[in-house]
This record gives structure tokens, sequence and C-alpha cells, in this order.
């Protein structure tokens, strides 16, 4: 039999249910998803050094465990030094099975890792269903090796979900674990 992550069966299981419920859903398939979780991080000091650039593709590769792409400039901007064309963050997009085992691992071991912990805020929806997550410090994975980090910094968490509205979003997100803070 074939693997299936725990959050992926749950949400077959019980959230589909759920949503449908709270929201009145005629048919399954208008129940809201989970599409895709894109982690991507901001470089600006690669300007001055390039094995930057290799340390947060190598630290993103290791937290997901999928091949992390460098993102490159699309423009020349003279004050920060940048041409076009050179490299200046890194990103990788999270779909399927690994979405959920990340996913998972964020909830459950990454997330009570962070100093002073209680939610994250629920101002971060774009108004499409789509919620955006700033962490910190990439130490709070347990992928990453503390000792061996040469600088802390941090990362945007994208998840994009196929909600039309913010509240179903949210309530997806809630009902797969992510702690909001309370009003």
């Amino acid at each position: 039999m074939a693997y299936t992550p725990r959050l992926k069966e749950e949400y077959k299981s019980r959230i589909t249910a759920a949503l449908t419920e709270e929201f009145g859903y005629k048919n399954i398939m208008m129940v809201p998803k989970l599409q895709k979780i894109v982690l991507s991080r901001g470089v600006g000091a690669a300007v001055a050094d390039k094995k930057l650039i290799d340390h947060a593709v190598d630290e993103l590769t290791t937290i997901t465990g999928q091949k992390t792409v460098a993102t490159i400039s699309k423009k020349d901007v003279a004050s920060f030094k940048l041409r076009k064309g050179m490299p200046i963050g890194a990103k990788v997009t999270l779909r399927g099975e690994r979405m959920y085992e990340f996913l998972d691992r964020l909830i459950t071991s990454a997330l009570p890792r962070v100093r002073d912990f209680n939610g994250i805020k629920a101002s971060g929806f774009d108004g499409r269903g789509n919620y955006n997550l700033g962490i910190t410090e990439q130490i709070i994975f347990p992928e990453i090796d503390i000792d061996k980090v040469n600088k802390i910094s941090g990362m945007d968490i994208t998840f994009v979900t196929s909600a039309a509205t913010d509240k179903e979003a949210k309530s997806l997100l809630t009902e797969l674990g992510l702690p909001f803070q309370k009003n």
C-alpha cells in the first residue's frame, strides 16, 4: 500500500466534511484545498558575496527535501550595485505529498520552537484566499544544524489555496492545524 501523509488523510476524511458543514458547499469539489506552499528567501547581501546564495539554497533544500532554485534579478538597480541577471534569492515550490509533509513538520516541530510564540498573525491574507507567513529565524527547523549556520536570516512562506475568500482560507488552514492568534 502506498504511503499517504497524515494531513492529507485528515483532509480527505475530516476537514472536507467540517468545511462543507460550515460553509454549506453543495459539491465536494467546491471545498477549498491547499494547492501549493512556496518558501522564498531574499539574500540582499549576495551582491557582495556569491557564497551566501549557495548557503540559502542549501538550507532551503535541507528544510524542504526538494531542490531549491536561485532567483535572479530582473533589472539593474544602481543604488544597490545590482545588475540584471545576478542571483539575489532562493525559492522552492512544494506540491502534493511533500507539501503535506512540510506543513506537518512546520506545525508540529518548527512553530513551537519560535521564541515567545503565541500563534501566527491572521493579518497575512491577501484577499484571494492565500496566506503569507514570515519567519525571522531559519534555526526553528530541526533539520538545520545551528553550528553550520553562517548567518541567521528569515524566509517567507506562502500558502496558496483554492479558496475564494479569506474566511474560507482561514478556516481551511485552521482545520489543517495552523495556530492562529486569538483576537
